[in-house]
């Protein structure tokens, strides 16, 4: 099972993220918010950080200058939770687990408001050139697509690839892997053009509550957990994270 420091040595960044997608809106009365919240940082003193962005979106976090953080975040009908540069998967999960023991009894979101669960981990690798060309080299290179880079004054300047699969005859369970460059298609361009953003590249299992039974939330977290472990050892990172980093890792070196 590949570990968080295999993930460290591939990217720069990395993160493991858990949203609760409802089908109604979230509580938005201000002390059950705040209740909600000070739940959380009693269990994580160190997230002191708590604000609203202009979409209503309620957050708290750790401080972002330690590099690895905390945060959760109350959206219209989405509960987020996650921690960038974990040390270990734990760190993550036992405050993921808590925030879906909690919010039953303190935000009312029950097995009926659920519409899906995501767990995902995403990895961002620094680059300063072209994002498309490294994607396009690294991802594309043996297949039908290339074949338009073979032609005259072609380069890449649109690629930021994503795929969705079942995972089950149903379909209540699918993954989904994306990677966004963040180049603008007027950049390519210009000469000299440096950006400070990261190639990102992201894995989501997603599981739907089936029509035949209550939906557990904590048994799916846990279900899905192990499976996006196993992808991510067996399928996204000797397929994806390694191809992108030999790329950008001979790039530098011209």
């Amino acid at each position: 099972m590949t570990t968080l420091n295999s993930y460290s040595s591939l990217c720069d960044d990395f993160y493991l993220d858990m949203y609760i997608n409802t089908e109604l809106d979230l509580p938005t009365q201000r002390d059950t918010v705040l209740a909600f919240f000070e739940r959380i940082q009693k269990q994580f003193p160190s997230m002191g950080r708590f604000y609203r962005r202009e979409s209503n979106e309620y957050c708290l976090e750790e401080d972002r200058n330690l590099g690895q953080y905390r945060w959760i975040s109350l959206e219209i009908d989405r509960i987020g939770s996650g921690v960038v540069n974990p040390s270990d998967f734990e760190m993550a999960y036992c405050q993921d687990r808590l925030v879906l023991e909690l919010v039953p009894y303190m935000l009312s979101v029950n097995h009926l408001d659920i519409d899906s669960l995501d767990v995902t981990v995403a990895l961002d690798f620094d680059y300063a050139g072209s994002h498309d060309e490294i994607i396009s080299e690294a991802l594309f290179g043996s297949s039908a697509f290339n074949c338009l880079l073979d032609l005259p004054g072609a380069r890449a300047i649109g690629f930021s690839p994503a795929v969705v699969v079942a995972l089950s005859n149903d379909c209540r369970t699918q993954a989904r892997i994306s990677i966004e460059s963040k180049t603008s298609v007027y950049e390519p361009g210009k000469k000299g053009h440096v950006t400070n953003e990261a190639i990102s590249l992201s894995f989501t299992i997603r599981q739907y509550p089936t029509t035949t039974k209550k939906f557990d939330p904590l048994k799916s977290f846990e279900y899905q957990c192990r499976l996006s472990q196993e992808l991510m050892t067996e399928k996204i990172i000797p397929n994806f994270a390694q191809p992108l980093t030999e790329i950008i890792a001979q790039k530098r070196l011209i």
